[in-house]
């Protein structure tokens, strides 16, 4: 089955839009780091325009790729540089500054990498032989804009964003400008949160969920405005500030905002939308982030990096808690292992399809299995039911086969989230002498409630009138954490080596 979305705006370059929206606004903060520094879209575009000469006077050419390697504090200066590499008509390559040595350089010789740029508070990083180190400091302090105009064009590569690398060594996607502006406003009018001044958010610059945050910067109404170090109080504060009203969050994150009792006796109700992403929204998580906000609307997003713009958005609707929603900026198909789309209400492989996609770099045997005449293969399981709505059984690396039976994990997590000593939950396959696989729920407490009644028995009692007899973990570890990348999502090959000791 697929379903068809509405027409795009034509396409432009990120320096083309970080112009209108400077004619537009030139005053207006676009970005906030809060009690650090703010950034109006004015500052913005001069700076982007400085960075460009310096990094044409130390030799970038059009097409070359330039690492970017910022800590949370430095969300302005990074946004600066960024669109400065792109106005040079270079490449931005978004990095964690949280990756191991090996890592970065990886990523850095894997892209070709000519240079990197570090910010303030990053020391300067490691670089494989003849890749140039700069300072941001540096480059900004190199003098005024040379006056060349932006060299990019809509169809030239723009960035290379590695995945998180939860299921391998990861990859770089490969998106040019016309992909990171399509559904870009054209009028003032069409500027998105309007309802909000600001909007709120602490997601990790070199992930896709801060590249969708500095992308927004440039198409919102609200400005962008983010914490140097997450913590739950610091987090309800703004939440609770006049004038935030849209809060984005990945699921991990509320959890942790809901559990911290952060929110109580804080007057939530100016904010209007809370966005979730990264990974699916457990249905009573959502329900209890709809009591806590009780003026907001809950949305839930489904996308991947390879994927971009194209996503479902799904409205928290009570009687569709298992749904991901309908297709926005895209097209959805739920197909057959040969790509053959598949009727309503069958299972099948997930798929979506963007205007001008993405695609991996330099890695051609990946692009065959994921990409597909402009379409993606998001690597889940799922189905779309006769209204157009899309449910996700699982990853398919995830899904647990036990005997005869396939079992989802997200169908048994979302079911562990209903137990009300539950705070975190994820659900992997180990090895079984009989079934070849059982099911294995590790558990996060929640601090206040404490572990008494998170025994096996009791887990399996709770959940025998929610999920089959194959679907019941057989087995439970209790943990203080969740591993987790960046992004939020868990990675659970290294939980399922923890059930092995």
């Amino acid at each position: 089955m697929t379903t068809t979305p509405t027409g795009t705006p034509p396409p432009r370059t990120l320096p083309e839009l970080l112009d209108w929206r400077t004619g537009l606004h030139p005053d207006r903060v676009a970005v906030e780091v809060h009690q650090v520094a703010t950034l109006t879209f004015a500052g913005w575009s001069a700076g982007a325009r400085a960075v460009a000469a310096a990094l044409r006077r130390r030799g970038l050419r059009p097409g070359d790729r330039v690492g970017l390697v910022f800590g949370p504090r430095d969300w302005v200066r990074y946004a600066v540089t960024y669109c400065g590499v792109l106005w040079a008509g270079g490449v931005a390559v978004p990095l964690s500054d949280r990756l191991a040595a090996g890592q970065l350089g990886y990523a850095l010789t894997h892209c070709a990498a000519t240079a990197v740029v570090h910010g303030d508070d990053t020391p300067a990083p490691p670089a494989p032989p003849g890749v140039a180190v700069f300072g941001d400091a540096e480059l900004r302090a190199d003098g005024p804009d040379d006056g060349d105009p932006p060299a990019a064009r809509p169809g030239d590569l723009a960035q290379i964003l590695y995945t998180s690398g939860t299921t391998g060594r990861p990859k770089g996607v490969a998106a040019r400008h016309a992909n990171l502006t399509a559904g870009a406003p054209h009028h003032p009018r069409r500027l998105a949160l309007a309802h909000s001044q600001r909007f709120l958010h602490a997601f990790a610059i070199g992930t896709n969920a801060g590249q969708t945050m500095l992308l927004n910067a440039l198409t919102a109404k609200a400005a962008a405005l983010t914490l140097p170090r997450f913590t739950p109080v610091r987090f309800a504060r703004l939440v609770a500030a006049p004038g935030t009203g849209t809060v984005f969050v990945v699921p991990s994150i509320a959890i942790e905002l809901l559990d911290s009792g952060a929110l109580r006796d804080r007057d939530t109700s100016g904010v209007q939308l809370i966005g979730s992403t990264a990974a699916p929204l457990p249905p009573a998580v959502a329900a209890r982030l709809a009591a806590a906000f009780p003026q907001a609307t809950i949305v839930n997003y489904y996308t991947s990096t390879e994927a971009a713009p194209a996503q479902t958005t799904m409205i928290y609707d009570p009687a569709r808690p298992d749904a991901v929603g309908r297709p926005v900026g895209g097209q959805l198909m739920v197909a057959d292992a040969d790509g053959r789309p598949l009727p309503a209400g069958t299972t099948g492989d997930v798929w979506l399809r963007a205007p001008h996609p993405r695609a991996y770099y330099r890695d051609d045997a990946a692009n065959r299995a994921t990409f597909r005449d402009g379409w993606v293969r998001m690597g889940d399981v799922g189905r779309i039911d006769a209204d157009g709505y899309l449910y996700l059984t699982d990853r398919h690396q995830d899904v647990i086969k036990t005997g005869a039976f396939k079992v989802s994990t997200v169908e048994v997590e979302a079911a562990l989230h209903e137990h009300p000593l539950v705070a975190e939950v994820a659900v992997v396959g180990v090895p079984h002498p009989v079934l070849g696989s059982a099911v294995a729920a590790a558990v996060v407490p929640r601090p206040q409630a404490g572990a008494d009644g998170l025994t096996l028995p009791a887990l399996r009692g709770f959940l025998a009138d929610r999920l089959a007899d194959h679907q019941l973990p057989a087995r439970l570890l209790l943990l203080t954490r969740l591993p987790r990348n960046e992004g939020g999502k868990v990675l659970k090959r290294q939980l399922t080596a923890l059930f092995d000791n």
